[in-house]
């Protein structure tokens, strides 16, 4: 039996690929640009779109921020809320997930924040939560420095909880719209939650009528074992990153036992994986185009620039032809790093970041023809038992040709093969999308 598996694209709004000759050529600030990208994926039937975000401009990599600011590496970047707004409204059916930091947003401002959109997208939206793991963006927000993990997933846990615990605030018949006896909200249905934790503390009720989801989506990537046990503790979708088809079955069961353990339906987990494929009219022709794009050296640089800012290590401190002199540790994304760095395997500096051709996002090598690529990634969904992909582009920078090659033909190959849906069910919410199958 066919295995049908779901579908999700990540982007930031930053400027797309500026230097590239498939770039747009003008600017992306007024949201255009993505918002047809937007409808793109929602013609080829993914289940969501994630606007990813970062909150401040890195100087990790060679102790500076010229890095970030002369290649457009992670900064400029602009607020994902207001595109999500734009990229929903010009659309009908796919799933709009915006960032928002545990770190930056009151727990009351981000249920405020996801109801009112929820409402305005008729059931779409969902909130990628994260708890930023960079010291300079904690500073941006009144800290001094960023809080250790332990200590952040701790914070996150009782966030969430705060927030969960305001969208119940209302329940789901609450507005009665009675225009005989002049009552719109039943006020006995209507409460205040007076919580009071170790680090939040909020009297509520929500002021917003309940959404079409009552509790929008959530997503998270959780790649630590911390992060996976809040990840199965509270999302809907998690993205993950894994070392080929069978780390990536471990990693899903490892999630789905942690499920099971807080009394959910591991099956409403959705677990799908990062992935960038290399797409080529003959398999010869992806080959060539990836190994043009891992040789060049400013995409070596940065490649090690993006990894300075994910996980405040300075890579332009290593030699690029020698193996890393020891096992790195941070504070911030150690999934990430982990992913990178392969410690033990005795590869150079220069190796590892040609094993991360994709941006540090591929969990399997995808390179080949639409109909090739389409082919492997259903062998390792029945490999892996995952329940989809999170299509990424090279450092999150798209052009417009990566995304008629994604939607207009790896989608197709696909839905041929019955591993993707070829068309949605009307009126279903975002997360009644992700438990179709």
């Amino acid at each position: 039996m066919t295995r049908k598996f779901h579908l999700a694209f990540i982007f930031n709004f930053t400027p797309d690929d500026w230097q590239g000759p498939f770039g747009t050529g003008g600017s992306p600030w007024d949201g255009k640009f993505h918002t047809e990208v937007a409808q793109a994926l929602e013609r080829a039937c993914f289940d969501y779109v994630i606007v990813e975000d970062k909150l401040m401009v890195p100087e990790s990599y060679g102790g500076s921020s010229e890095a970030a600011l002369r290649q457009a590496m992670s900064v400029p970047k602009h607020d994902p809320v207001p595109l999500a707004v734009a990229m929903g409204l010009a659309t009908s059916h796919l799933g709009i997930v915006a960032t928002l930091s545990t770190l930056a947003y009151p727990p009351f401002m981000t249920a405020r924040l996801a109801s009112t959109m929820d409402s305005m997208l008729g059931g779409r939206f969902g909130w990628n939560i994260v708890t930023s793991a960079e010291t300079l963006a904690a500073q941006n927000f009144g800290m001094s420095e960023l809080p250790p993990r332990n200590i952040r997933y701790e914070m996150a846990d009782e966030y969430v909880d705060v927030v969960r615990q305001l969208f119940a605030s209302w329940d789901r018949d609450a507005v009665v719209l009675d225009r005989e006896k002049g009552i719109y909200a039943d006020h006995t249905k209507v409460r205040p939650i007076h919580f009071k934790g170790k680090h939040f503390s909020v009297r509520g009720p929500l002021n917003t009528v309940p959404s079409p989801q009552h509790r929008p989506a959530f997503v998270q990537a959780g790649a630590s074992p911390r992060g996976r046990v809040f990840a199965a503790r509270n999302a809907d979708s998690v993205i993950a990153i894994a070392n080929g088809a069978d780390a990536m079955r471990r990693f899903r069961a490892d999630v789905r036992r942690h499920a099971e353990d807080f009394g959910r339906d591991p099956d409403r987990v959705k677990v799908l994986f990062c992935v960038t494929p290399v797409l080529g009219e003959t398999e010869q022709d992806a080959r060539d185009k990836q190994a043009r794009m891992v040789s060049s050296p400013q995409f070596i640089h940065d490649i090690l620039a993006q990894t300075s800012a994910l996980t405040e290590i300075d890579f332009a401190q290593f030699d690029l032809d020698k193996p890393l002199p020891h096992r790195l540790e941070t504070n911030g994304e150690q999934g990430s790093l982990d992913q990178f760095q392969q410690w033990g395997s005795g590869r150079t500096l220069r190796e590892l970041v040609a094993d991360a051709a994709g941006g540090l996002v591929s969990s399997v090598e995808l390179v080949g023809t639409p109909d090739q690529v389409a082919t492997r990634m259903g062998e390792v969904m029945e490999e892996a038992g995952g329940d989809g992909f999170v299509i990424t582009t090279p450092l999150l920078r798209l052009n417009r040709r990566y995304v008629a090659e994604v939607t207009d033909g790896l989608v197709p190959a696909l839905q041929r093969r019955g591993l993707t849906r070829a068309s949605y069910v009307t009126g279903r919410t975002l997360k009644e999308n992700l438990r179709e199958f």
